[in-house]
């Protein structure tokens, strides 16, 4: 079957999905499809209030609060452990005690603060940014559902229980976790406490994902193309070696898919490892290899591969500008994706089938005909899609998640990155400190050999 029929095929079976054509989004800007605010038990929408990365930690506001109320909240407490969370982070010995005490100024402040501690939990994750190494995501949850309006809402509904459980993450992983703490004994400390921390990750995400998305986790070697948190197409992948090409934990938006790429040999290879001077002194070579070498006024030497089987980048990457220079893409050494274990690159993600997932990607994103997306692949030349629908990509670390056939299991710990979130959570639980984005180097990881 040649090229044309075979994405046919793969195409009608796997996705199955109305697609708009390209002429009626020709003149269209891009639409955002990134996830939108977190729906919440209240029918009035929660301020938004603008926050950088960074954020000093405020006061909340001090409630006031009837018995009934605060008993509810103790009610939650107690049970909070489902939740992969710890009851006495949220002082309920203290809340108990206020509580017997009746109304007043003592039972306002604790409960106060038990409430505002717990929101904080749910929705952001009790590991605090020193302990997420590598964690270079910004949660938009604390702009969308801020501690002082959530607080407001769920003494004004009354539903204490319901107005916290709206904060938990929507991923479908996230419940299975849930279920799977539930089911694990007491006794067996190791897998609950791993378990915990897999679903406080999912916490330090956006709580609503996106209705289309990619979503790779870097343990298991798997990428998925998922709509309405459906899996719709998988991909092996290769990740970053451990040191100091692992590949950071982020969340970009792809905003164009690039057919046929030249790639820019950076300098830390031209210079550094001296290619550069030994193409510009072996034409046939640097001809053979696909590369364009230019020695500039200054003396700098750039070398550009051209489109080509032999391209680094393979004939596709995607394009999802960030200060890593971490993309996914394609790569001559398809036999590599036959390894079981893949940490192989110098920090992106090589992807198989890396033709099919960037069709798919156009055909999805900027509303291309299957015609349309297959002439632009035989045509060979460098080709840049430009999307109408920009599509988010998370690159995330999960050593305890359903694989690609929704089977629960553990994937080893390659950059071990599991102990500090462990040990953040055998300690007692830290106030927030205000950070939302990890202060760590960026190590720009620009070399795809």
């Amino acid at each position: 079957m040649n090229v044309r029929g075979s994405f046919r095929l793969s195409w009608g079976i796997g996705l199955g999905l109305g697609l708009s054509s390209a002429a009626a989004l020709a003149a269209a800007q891009p639409e955002p499809i990134l996830p939108s605010p977190a729906p919440t038990a209240s029918a009035t929408p929660l301020p938004t209030v603008p926050v950088g990365p960074e954020q000093a930690p405020v006061d909340e506001p001090v409630l006031n609060w009837t018995v009934a109320d605060a008993r509810q909240l103790l009610s939650v407490i107690q049970g909070i452990g489902a939740e992969g969370l710890i009851p006495a982070d949220y002082e309920p010995d203290a809340l108990r005690a206020a509580i017997l005490g009746g109304s007043g100024e003592a039972l306002n402040a604790q409960a106060s603060k038990s409430l505002s501690w717990l929101i904080e939990d749910m929705r952001d994750g009790r590991t605090r940014m020193d302990s997420r190494v590598q964690w270079f995501v910004v949660d938009t949850d604390l702009d969308n559902s801020p501690t002082s309006a959530v607080m407001a809402q769920a003494l004004a509904s009354r539903d204490i229980a319901g107005t916290i459980q709206n904060l938990a993450p929507t991923a479908p992983d996230y419940a299975a976790l849930k279920a799977l703490l539930a089911a694990t004994p007491k006794a067996d400390k190791a897998k609950r406490a791993l378990i915990r921390v897999n679903m406080d990750r999912w916490r330090w995400l956006p709580r609503e994902l996106g209705k289309f998305y990619l979503l790779t986790n870097v343990p298991e070697f798997q990428l998925r193309l998922t709509v309405d948190n459906t899996i719709i197409r998988s991909y092996r992948t290769i990740v970053g070696k451990p040191g100091r090409t692992a590949t950071p934990q982020l969340a970009e938006v792809v905003e164009g898919v690039v057919f046929n790429p030249t790639w820019t040999v950076p300098q830390s290879i031209v210079k550094g490892e001296g290619l550069g001077a030994r193409l510009l002194g072996n034409p046939a070579q640097a001809a053979r290899e696909g590369y364009k070498v230019t020695k500039l006024k200054d003396g700098m030497i750039t070398v550009v591969q051209q489109p080509g089987p032999n391209n680094a980048l393979g004939f596709m990457k995607l394009d999802m500008p960030n200060e890593h220079a971490i993309f996914l893409h394609d790569t001559p050494n398809r036999n590599l994706f036959n390894s079981t274990a893949r940490a192989l690159s110098h920090g992106c993600i090589r992807t198989e089938r890396a033709m099919e997932l960037g069709m798919t990607m156009g055909i999805l994103g900027s509303g291309k005909s299957t015609d349309e997306m297959v002439e632009i692949v035989k045509s060979g030349k460098y080709t840049r899609v430009p999307m109408t629908k920009t599509f988010p990509v998370y690159i995330m670390y999960f050593t305890m998640a359903t694989d690609i056939t929704g089977k629960m299991g553990t994937f080893a710990d390659l950059y071990k990155r599991d102990a500090p979130v462990l040990a953040a959570f055998a300690a007692p639980r830290q106030p927030w400190d205000g950070k939302r984005k990890t202060t760590e180097k960026v190590i720009k990881l620009d070399n795809p050999l």
